[in-house]
Parts: C-alpha cells; structure tokens; sequence
C-alpha cells in the first residue's frame, strides 16, 4: 500500500513554484486529491498561530513549502519581512503541528543557510554551522536554519516527527520569470537575454563578476520536478527523522559563465 493512501496532508505554498509538482507527485504515489489540503494566503495568515491550528487540525502530514522567497534583488530590499515571515510561519506551523497530533512534518530549508564561505566544495551537511550565510541571504537563510534546530528540540523533548529537506537552487516552470524582483539567476538570466533580443540591446548586464578572489564561482542547480520527487522520497522513507538533514543538489557545480554560455548555445 502507498505510504499516502488515506493520509490527509497539508501542502503549504501548494500552488506555487515547488508546490504544484510536489501535489502531482503525490497524487502519482496514491494520495487522493481529496486528501490534499492547500491553504490559501488571501484567507489564512500562517505567520499567526490561530490559522495554524485551524489548517493543521486534522492532517496526518504536513510539508510546508510556504516562504517568503526572491532573488538578490528582493534579499536586498525585504531582509526584515524575509526573517520575520518565515521564521514566523515555521515556529506556528510546527508547534501547532506538534499539539495536533501530526505524525509527520517536513520543514523545507535553503541552501542559503549554508556558510558564505564552506569548508567543502560541493557543500556537506556537516558544513552547515562552519560559518555565517552570505550576508544578502542570511536573514532568509537562518530563518530557515533555525527551523532546523526547532525540529531537533521538538524530536528530543516531545518526540516529534521532522525532517529538513535543503534543495539546492532550484530553477523550472512557475518560477519568477516576470517578477525581476524576485526571481532567481536561472529566469532572471533568461529574461535578461529574451528583452535584450526583443529590443535590440547590445550587451546584457549580470550581476556578479563571475569570480571571487580570483577563482570562478560555481552554482548547483536543481530541476524544480527532482526536488518535488526528493520530498515524496522522503516522507516515504521511514528511517528518516529530524536529525535526517538532506541537501537535495547534483554532485556536478556549474561555472556562472558556462551556465551563461550553455543557454546561449541552446537558445539559438
């Protein structure tokens, strides 16, 4: 029998970017759609604890997608709500989880929480507290951290159930293609290069020199489908508990201007 069949689940940010593919990949291991609660941001205010309760009563799973999120544009211009909004939204969501009765709670994480500077190269989760995020990303980052160490607590005081899943930089459908603000290097890039080509423009301009201290900088990248997949994994998998802390990436890192290049040669 599929490990969701009959589970009510609560998907927060269902109908985003990683939401939508996570639901599909639910309803094609055997929950029912029917099972699956969204909550919606227009009627439910998750940074408060009473719509909490209200949507997490009930649920057997809850895998909170929900953030607020952007590229360096908006890291840059919001680092007070990026903080409060998601340190808010996971500290109720699961301690009201937890006094429901949820059997299951899987916190998303950033790759941002990672230290601006790591010890390894691809990162390790060994490596997570070896330094401070880099400081555009931190606000967003250590809110997300923190979520980390409050599932870690609530396992070892009330024996709760949470897994921290931190996807690498995911890119795909839905993303911020027409919000600059907010999205992220992979569709700000595209778009960049789809107005230049519209307009004419002789040069596009990237933020970033492609290199730090001399050495080139490199990204992972991780299709938005693969993450979603990972999610479903991981609540299937029932060895994992909260102190399973899982980065969801490629082992392969892209230099910044092969990626730009890459595009280029496809694009045409």
């Amino acid at each position: 029998m599929s490990a969701f069949a009959g589970k009510k689940i609560l998907v927060t940010g269902g109908s985003g970017f990683l939401g939508v593919p996570v639901i599909s990949q639910l309803l094609g291991r055997g929950a029912r759609q029917e099972d699956i609660t969204v909550p919606r941001s227009a009627r439910y205010d998750l940074r408060l604890p009473a719509p909490c309760a209200e949507v997490v009563a009930g649920q057997d799973l809850v895998i909170h997608l929900a953030a607020n999120a952007g590229g360096i544009g908006w890291n840059r211009s919001h680092p007070g709500s990026l903080f409060y909004d998601n340190a808010a939204m996971g500290i109720h969501l699961m301690e009201e989880s937890r006094k429901a009765g949820v059997k299951k709670f899987v916190q998303i994480g950033t790759v941002c929480a990672y230290p601006f500077q790591p010890p390894h190269i691809p990162f390790r989760e060994d490596d997570l507290w070896a330094g401070y995020p880099e400081r555009t990303n931190a606000p967003y980052g250590i809110a997300k951290k923190a979520m980390m160490v409050m599932g870690q607590a609530y396992r070892q005081e009330y024996g709760f159930n949470v897994i921290c899943l931190l996807p690498g930089n995911m890119y795909g459908p839905r993303d911020h293609f027409f919000e600059p603000e907010k999205s992220h290097v992979i569709p700000a890039l595209i778009r960049k290069f789809v107005d230049a080509r519209d307009t004419g423009a002789p040069e596009v301009v990237v933020w970033g020199s492609g290199y730090f201290k001399g050495a080139p900088v490199t990204r992972e990248f991780l299709y938005v489908d693969d993450a979603a997949e990972a999610i479903a994994a991981a609540r299937r998998n029932r060895r994992l508990r909260c102190t399973s802390l899982i980065t969801c990436s490629l082992s392969e890192k892209v230099g910044f201007f092969r990626a730009m290049s890459e595009y280029s040669v496809r694009s045409r």
